[in-house]
């Protein structure tokens, strides 16, 4: 048996969500209750659960916005769990002290010198703002000499004017809607101050005035 699952309403007056990550791959096995996916909608972000057990087949790409009650995955429910997913993980867990142990004998054959310049170097080095690790030195024991700094040039992904820089990334639906109101604030509104003078001396008069024979009548003053 094949089983839509819609986008279920997260809330009133909103009409869409964005799916923002799938925590499964197409293809995959999921239990019933598991989560699938995160999606965005203008006031949350919320975890889609899987309503069955089964296959999973998905609908929709990451980053796509989707009405609320659209399909966006499968499940085939008559789909039996795969098995021997757990040996796999197991060979994973074998291969990683290998690993280990090739990155230990890399940093073996390495010595104190590795990497090093010479004060000389370390002088040009720092004129051309090029880091000793970032040369490979011709040295006895990898140390870099004067001649390796003069030949040194900064590779093109370094950047030579400091470490500054800048990225763009996607926004969610939550941070474009806040983002909306605040340009929709600013255009609607009057962005201004007002201030209202009152001579209030009448009323300072008024009240010198009348202030010892309200307190005798009234014990206040």
């Amino acid at each position: 048996m094949i089983l839509e699952m819609k986008v279920p309403s997260p809330g009133e007056s909103i009409t869409e969500v964005e799916i923002a990550t799938w925590l499964v791959a197409d293809g995959d096995y999921v239990e019933k209750d598991q989560a699938i996916a995160e999606v965005d909608s203008d006031k949350a972000t919320l975890e889609l659960p899987a309503e069955a057990s089964g296959i999973i087949t998905l609908k929709a790409e990451e980053g796509d916005a989707v009405a609320v009650g659209e399909v966006v995955c499968l499940i085939d429910t008559s789909a039996a769990k795969p098995e021997g997913g757990a040996p796999a993980k197991e060979e994973k867990k074998e291969e990683a002290p290998k690993k280990e142990v090739q990155k230990a004998t890399q940093e073996e054959s390495k010595t104190y010198a590795t990497g090093t310049a010479s004060p000389a170097a370390k002088k040009i080095l720092a004129e051309k703002n090029i880091s000793a690790s970032d040369i490979k030195g011709t040295g006895k024991d990898g140390r870099v000499t004067k001649d390796d700094a003069v030949n040194a040039t900064p590779s093109m992904g370094t950047p030579t004017g400091g470490s500054r820089g800048s990225s763009r990334s996607k926004m969610s639906m939550l941070r474009r809607k806040v983002a909306e109101r605040l340009v929709e604030a600013k255009n609607t509104t009057a962005m201004l101050t007002t201030f209202n003078e009152v001579d209030m001396s009448p009323i300072f008069a008024l009240r010198d005035e009348h202030k010892e024979t309200f307190k005798n009548k009234h014990g206040v003053g």
